[in-house]
């Protein structure tokens, strides 16, 4: 299943070899791809293998540190977005900027627009270019409208007619799919058969199984930023490509103790918000670590915010040992006991410029200050004692948290919140761009303050982070809770399958 495709005529693109490094992270490590002309290949892995870093040299926002990109088999680089385009090689992302004070046809042709022979913009020439472009892909839409008057739909098709401006030979479709209607789609997968049968070569990433079996003739497998294998769709089942994208076990740095779970502590029920999650109902109990795993997009984050009052739910209600508490604001969660440490901590987390003690005494200033003043001495003290006992390696706690590495920026923000004294506490991405031994100090933490008593929720893109930790594991679905596993039923195949949407199971069952 993982030898070459079938003989066929040479790729129009093709990545061997690549590296690309950032620092304290391998995004790529050797990877290739293949892309053919007329046919749609589907790059499959999880969150963190290496498809978004793909996307980015492929476009030429990023170049590989080792490795040869090819165009028609002859070596090429791409050292800017222009080059990329100049090559043939456009991309279609989830979420592309568009201007709605201006027409569809400055919309598909700005940066580019055709020009007189006096330099101005050609406008008859870019209408009519505009209209030879829709036509191709079957949008009735006029070139002169403005953007605003259109709907979410034809928005699209304009995004689509945008990158297709460049006459392009490689047609990237990122997550395509995210934001339409099943009739969307639908005409979506008709445009795509338009493209293959003009000879495009594409590119197509999803984590939705259905679509890519619905539409993928190739498929190439990435795992943690390495190449795992690749063939034809016709030749692969689901579970075979489920194996391929969690083909790892959990190890050492998942140092989990022994649950003595307690009381519930925290009950949700029947959480809605107009447009991110709808009917989340669950409960957290004392001493419990809790996962909630899922794709990007499926609202992991957007309901703990929510829990936090960073956004306010439609409806539903939040109890905590029993007790209604309205939460609409982050001081109303604090106040209830409820802590949030986000994933990006460089902007949500951290206020850079100010020094660690700082950053750790922000949220209880009431705790180190008298009669409106602040007293230095307890700020310093609180700071040092949960920094310690996360064991931050700094200088001093004057530092300024902008120039510790992530790891320790992420154990600042964490004893932040930990001085406050919660009863639970949410930890959305712990360790995401953190070395192996920060991750292994922040899981040994978190079994800790479960130990103690708190209850914390995880919010985790790893697997092996999610099963190593956890005591229960919700899987998040297109904002909806589509399943929860425990004991024995917790195995990544489960979590795939229900992430994807390949199972519909519930309370544990194993897939």
């Amino acid at each position: 299943m993982q030898a070459d495709p079938p003989a066929a005529a040479g790729p129009v693109l093709s990545l061997d070899g690549i590296v690309k490094t950032f620092p304290g992270v391998r995004a790529l490590d050797g990877v290739r791809l293949q892309l053919h002309a007329g046919q749609v290949t589907a790059l499959i892995g999880e969150n963190g293998a290496g498809k978004s870093t793909i996307v980015k040299l492929l476009t030429g926002i990023y170049q590989p540190d080792e490795g040869q990109i090819r165009v028609d088999g002859r070596p090429v680089t791409f050292p800017t977005a222009q080059a990329a385009g100049r090559a043939g090689v456009t991309a279609i992302h989830q979420e592309t900027v568009l201007f709605d004070e201006l027409t569809v046809a400055e919309n598909i042709f700005i940066g580019h627009a055709p020009r007189t022979r006096l330099g101005l913009i050609d406008r008859r020439a870019m209408r009519d270019r505009a209209g030879d472009i829709l036509r191709s892909i079957g949008a009735d839409l006029d070139p002169a409208a403005r953007l605003r008057d259109l709907g979410i739909a034809s928005r699209h098709l304009v995004a689509i007619a945008r990158a297709l401006s460049i006459d392009a030979r490689v047609v990237i479709m990122d997550e395509p799919t995210a934001a339409l209607s099943h009739k969307e789609i639908a005409e979506l997968y008709d445009l795509v058969e338009t493209l293959k049968a003009q000879g495009k070569a594409i590119l197509f990433i999803s984590h939705k199984f259905d679509e890519i079996f619905r539409i993928a003739d190739r498929w190439t497998v990435f795992r943690d930023g390495q190449f795992v294998g690749e063939g034809m769709m016709a030749d692969v089942t689901e579970a075979e490509l489920v194996n391929l994208m969690v083909g790892r076990s959990v190890d050492q740095i998942f140092p989990k103790r022994p649950a003595r779970i307690g009381a519930p502590l925290l009950t949700v029920a029947g959480y809605c918000h107009p447009t991110e999650f709808e009917d989340i109902t669950f409960t957290l109990h004392a001493g419990e670590i809790l996962g909630f795993y899922g794709l990007v997009g499926a609202g992991r984050s957007e309901v703990m915010q929510s829990l936090f009052g960073i956004t306010q739910p439609s409806k539903g209600a939040c109890r905590i040992e029993g007790q209604v508490r309205v939460v609409r604001t982050t001081a109303q969660a604090v106040e209830a006991g409820i802590v949030y440490v986000p994933e990006d901590r460089g902007r949500q987390g951290a206020v850079k410029g100010l020094p660690i003690f700082q950053n750790v005494t922000l949220p209880s200033l009431a705790r180190t200050s008298r009669a409106g003043f602040l007293r230095l001495a307890e700020e310093f003290a609180l700071a040092r004692d949960y920094t310690q006992r996360l064991d931050l390696r700094a200088a001093s706690l004057d530092q300024d948290i902008a120039l510790l590495s992530g790891g320790n920026q992420q154990k600042v923000v964490i004893a932040k919140w930990l001085a406050t004294k919660p009863r639970v506490i949410i930890l959305d991405e712990p360790t995401k761009g953190i070395d192996i031994g920060s991750k292994a100090a922040v899981h040994d933490f978190m079994s800790e303050l479960a130990a103690e008593g708190l209850a914390v929720i995880m919010v985790s893109s790893e697997i092996p982070e999610v099963l190593g930790m956890s005591d229960r594991v919700f899987v998040m679905r297109e904002g909806r809770l589509a399943a929860e596993f425990t004991g024995t039923a917790m195995t990544p195949e489960n979590l795939v399958r229900a992430a994807v949407g390949l199972d519909r199971q519930r309370e544990g069952e194993a897939a």
